[in-house]
């Protein structure tokens, strides 16, 4: 089964990127599910009502997010009453919604979507690699022939460590977070697809998303900035996996980085 995973959606041109290209994608590349990473879709911080609903109408059949899903009180009710969007499952229990579930894909497919969030240089959470036994475990017994890892964290030997770790019981290992695209994605020896970052869908002439000049500012004087989306050059990152579903296993795996407009730059002397 063909499988697109979009990389984390930032703010209204992430959305733009979306809602323009991701029909297009679908349809040539024959996508039988499509998983958005949203966690920045609402201005760059966390979702809204609104920016969920413009996903589902593009036929999102599952929502991730990450670290900056808690950044908006309003984001808080959604995550239980909104079956399709997901945060990190390794959180305490208590916190609202969940971070695993089996969804169907449009061929009838039992797909199943795991969102952790790592621990290094990041929140003490509970071990996403424990987190990870247990929720392929339970997933498949309920039915998926299919388990994506969406692994938000901020150290590339933590995701690596992960990737190899569930090698052969996951179909894919999908890194995000750091919003710059790896170019490591391939196929590990037992059947996983991995890639340690799928990047950004948004302003690609920014600092991860945010104003180029707001992002040094901050970076000068260690005082709080405001923090916008930028905009000018917008793309549209993610991966697309091949998956036998009957195996579960990965048959092929590739980034993809699409330009929303032809990039503009300035002539050179």
């Amino acid at each position: 089964m063909n499988i697109l995973f979009v990389a984390d959606v930032y703010g209204s041109p992430g959305r733009r990127a979306v809602r323009e290209l991701l029909p297009d994608i679908v349809s040539s590349m024959g996508i039988d599910f499509t998983v958005v990473n949203v966690e920045n879709a609402a201005a760059g911080f966390g979702v809204t009502k609104d920016t969920l609903e413009e996903m589902k109408t593009l036929g999102v059949d599952a929502m991730t997010s990450g670290n900056h899903i808690w950044d908006r009180r309003e984001s808080l009710p959604l995550l239980d009453s909104e079956p399709l969007l997901l945060r990190p499952h390794n959180y305490p229990p208590g916190v609202p919604g969940t971070g695993s579930r089996v969804f169907t894909s449009r061929d009838g497919v039992k797909v199943g979507v795991l969102n952790m969030m790592g621990r290094v240089f990041m929140r003490e959470l509970l071990c996403p690699f424990r987190t990870a036994d247990q929720e392929i475990e339970r997933l498949k017994d309920e039915g998926a022939r299919v388990v994506l890892i969406d692994f938000h964290a901020e150290a590339t030997a933590e995701k690596v460590a992960l990737g190899w770790y569930v090698d052969g019981r996951a179909s894919a290992v999908l890194g995000t977070h750091t919003h710059i695209q790896t170019a490591d994605d391939r196929i590990l020896p037992r059947g996983t697809g991995y890639i340690t970052d799928c990047g950004m869908t948004g302003p690609f002439d920014s600092v991860i998303g945010v104003k180029k000049e707001q992002a040094i500012q901050k970076f000068l004087t260690l005082l709080p900035t405001r923090c916008e989306p930028a905009g000018g050059d917008v793309r549209l990152n993610g991966v697309h996996l091949d998956i036998d579903e009957a195996t579960g296993l990965c048959r092929h795996i590739e980034r993809i980085q699409l330009a929303l407009e032809p990039a503009v730059r300035p002539a050179t002397a």
